[in-house]
């Protein structure tokens, strides 16, 4: 999903030099939105994994 945000923030960046406001500041928006995701799976997964007394890799 990382690889999704940074593809994503790639696009957003060629779209604004390029001159496409609103395709950038969409690419952008969903980089984003899938980042915080991530962020928030990468949390879920390390108090379960914490709960499970296993340790981290």
């Amino acid at each position: 999903m990382l690889s999704w945000s940074v593809t994503f923030l790639v696009l957003a960046l060629i779209a604004a030099v390029l001159g496409f406001g609103g395709i950038a500041g969409a690419a952008a928006g969903i980089a984003k939105t899938l980042f915080f995701i991530f962020l928030v799976l990468l949390v879920v997964s390390a108090i379960f994994g914490a709960v499970r007394g296993r340790p981290p890799v």
